[in-house]
């Protein structure tokens, strides 16, 4: 399989202008969408269509990019709190590229999964972080739903803003995910390989070879999980830690500010109070001379201060509790009544000790009745700088603890989209800088390892394609392996040049050793070649007519083919008297010429001593000891029938009464080939297997051309 695709011709600098004016497009699809449910007064959102777009085309830089900049840029310009979604934006980025990357939004099912799961986290997680951060009733898209819901009394207020979400979100994906399908659609498949961005540091793979590298399952745990797990727990930890300081700076910078503000408007509160009049007022009132007016001023104080300010009011601290003074009405809460004891339980808790007589007090955090405040006061002196009461002024830490849980989800969300984009352009660059270099290795190594002769060939000149250029170990790696390669090639063709030289030392001795004992029988001549060749003929028939295939392997014919001319062998031990009898053998003489069968055995059992690990020996044997076995049981020199006899001698005996048949000896002359064709039928199923005999005889003409032929035999026996 090729692996290595044509190289992209565009620059680094427009593939990034590319993706680039992606995003663009599509945070202004994204903006569209949204304008045109605002405008239409429409009850969905719209606003991730170019984020899905973005995804399915450029992948997760491209859709977390989308995903992040439209909250960023609403947050910017007109509502801070947009942000707080972002985490949402930028899931639903992850989940689309991730189902399109598998080619999962191409079947209805895939489609259908990723709408529910999108809708799950843009309606379910919106819904939790609009609870978290305005509880029931907050104004948004859904709020008409939602109290529709709640009204019918089955949910309570928090089952109702998910359901409501949910629902509006699922309409809200199914428009959103058919929209961006459609456009995905009809843009032709040159333009949008366009988007696909890449770093390579190598000649660039198929598509289908990453796929298979990433399907391709790890002992344990894979390069790319760890380096995504080692990110994701630094990323967390130095983010957290991160958020943990900024909110505890956030918090205290907060608090800071409130009570500086808190402080201005005691000390407002404290100058429009005639301190030489504190005690008249207590006992008179509204009777007392310009009371009025200075309850009118510190109405007007409360007022006019920013909403978090709870209450304004001055106290007279004495040993039996806070007297009032001036207590300002809200519309939630009535003010006191001049001359009332409010218990410190109620007010200042612990800190009683000294204030009447405090000129200054450090802020301090009540929870009381009147709810949970920070209180600030500012000490009210007569004429003779002697404090006469407090002006108090309460902030709420409702509204403080909100800013800080709507700074905390911001935070969070924030963090969540940049997180998610670091650890994309991370594994985006370790990607290409380490994980397919280091798979591409393997996979050319396990060519190698392939005992093909052209697939190591194949390695090396794959490994010199593959080019890694990451400048660092990677690279390093790919030299060395580059370099084992040719190497071990080099040194596995000289082995290959060895063994052939072997080989033929081998097939030549076989030859010489099969001469030699031809030479003393001089009725045989060419026997031994020419029954190699046909025993050749017959395994190539019988592989063609699909007979015995489990058996006929290439192996098994280059070792029946190689060992034919070691058949006679034995005959090295049978006397020259009976060898080259002229006339027929008597009893006694036939019964030591059988014997050459179990002695050409022996002779070849010397040899398998020495070279225990040799197949073709072990046919070599099967050869000698057996091919005088007849089908029917009656041959020698062990009297086996059928499939007891090995193959290769079954397929031996043929061959060797076919030659005896059709060639001249002393005491007989040859019969034609049409008559020894005829004898060799006439004993199949008796003397021979039916199968071998009749492959032979199918293969006639092959047959004739080796008995015509004689000539050319020893050009042809080992071509």
């Amino acid at each position: 399989m090729d692996i290595i695709r044509k190289q992209e011709t565009r620059s680094g600098l427009e593939k990034t202008i590319t993706m680039l004016a992606l995003v663009i497009v599509c945070i202004f699809i994204n903006s569209g969408g949204a304008w045109i449910c605002n405008r239409l007064g429409l009850p969905l959102y719209l606003d991730l269509i170019g984020t899905m777009i973005a995804s399915m085309l450029g992948g997760y830089i491209p859709g977390i990019l989308v995903g992040l900049a439209g909250p960023l840029l609403t947050t910017v310009t007109s509502d801070p709190m947009a942000i707080s979604y972002g985490a949402l934006n930028v899931s639903v980025a992850v989940v689309t590229t991730f189902f399109h990357n598998r080619d999962w939004t191409k079947k209805l099912a895939g489609v259908i999964s990723m709408i529910i799961i999108d809708a799950f986290i843009g309606g379910v997680g919106g819904a939790l972080i609009t609870w978290y951060l305005y509880g029931f009733g907050a104004e948004d898209t859904s709020s008409s739903l939602v109290r529709s819901i709640h009204a019918l009394g089955i949910f309570s207020a928090f089952t109702s803003e998910l359901i409501a979400d949910f629902l509006i979100d699922v309409v809200d994906k199914i428009i959103s995910v058919s929209f961006a399908l459609i456009v995905i659609q009809i843009l032709p498949a040159k333009f949008k390989g366009r988007f696909h961005v890449h770093a390579w540091k190598q000649a660039p793979l198929t598509s289908e070879i990453v796929r298979e590298f990433h399907k391709k399952k790890s002992r344990t745990m894979s390069l790319r999980l760890k380096l995504v797990s080692l990110l994701t727990v630094a990323s967390f930890l130095i983010g957290a830690s991160a958020m943990l300081i900024s909110y505890y700076i956030y918090y205290n910078s907060m608090v800071d500010r409130e009570t500086e503000l808190a402080e201005g408007i005691a000390q407002r509160a404290a100058a429009c109070v005639d301190g030489n009049r504190i005690d008249e007022f207590i006992e008179k009132g509204e009777a007392a001379e310009g009371y009025n007016d200075t309850y009118k001023e510190l109405e007007e104080i409360l007022n006019t201060s920013d909403s978090i300010v709870e209450y304004v009011y001055v106290y007279k601290i004495m040993e039996d509790g806070c007297h009032v003074v001036f207590d300002v009405d809200t519309e939630d809460v009535p003010g006191g009544e001049p001359g009332d004891i409010v218990g410190f339980k109620e007010t200042i808790g612990e800190y009683r000790s000294g204030l009447s007589e405090a000129e200054e007090m450090e802020p301090i955090v009540v929870n009381d009745k009147f709810g949970w405040v920070l209180t600030v006061f500012e000490p009210v002196m007569d004429s003779s700088g002697k404090v006469r009461a407090h002006a108090g002024v309460d902030i709420s830490m409702h509204q403080i603890m909100m800013q800080a849980r709507s700074f905390r989800v911001r935070m969070i969300s924030l963090f969540f989209g940049v997180f998610a984009l670091i650890l994309a352009v991370s594994l985006f660059f370790v990607e290409y800088q380490m994980i397919l270099p280091l798979n591409t290795m393997a996979y050319t190594a396990s060519i190698f390892t392939q005992d093909r002769e052209e697939s190591l060939h194949d390695t090396v000149e794959l490994f010199n394609k593959i080019d890694i250029e990451t400048g660092d170990e990677t690279e390093n790696l790919y030299l060395a392996f580059s370099e084992m390669t040719e190497d071990n090639l080099n040194y596995l063709d000289d082995i290959k040049r060895k063994n052939e030289t072997i080989n033929d030392m081998q097939n030549a001795l076989i030859l010489v050793l099969a001469d030699m004992v031809e030479s003393r029988d001089q009725n045989t001549g060419e026997h031994v070649k020419k029954t190699a060749l046909y025993t050749r003929i017959i395994m190539e028939e019988l592989r063609k007519e699909g007979i015995y295939c489990d058996k006929i392997t290439d192996k098994f014919m280059s070792d029946v083919f190689k060992s034919a001319p070691l058949h006679d062998i034995g005959k090295i031990k049978v006397s020259d008297r009976i060898l080259n009898k002229p006339s027929r053998l008597d009893d006694e003489e036939y019964k030591k010429m059988k014997n050459h069968t179990i002695a050409g055995a022996e002779i070849i059992d010397q040899v398998i001593e020495k070279v225990p690990e040799s197949d073709y020996l072990n046919e070599a044997r099967n050869l000698a000891l057996y091919h005088h076995e007849r089908w029917d049981g009656k041959g020698y020199p062990m009297g086996l029938s059928g499939e007891n006899i090995p193959l290769s001698a079954r397929i031996m005996a043929v061959a060797d009464v076919f030659d005896a048949l059709a060639s001249d000896r002393c005491y007989k002359k040859a019969f034609s080939i049409e008559e020894s064709m005829d004898i060799i039928l006439e004993g199949s199923g008796t003397h021979f297997d039916p199968n071998v005999a009749r492959a032979f005889a199918n293969a006639a003409d092959k047959v004739r051309e080796v008995v015509e032929s004689t000539k050319a035999i020893k050009r042809s026996i080992y071509d």
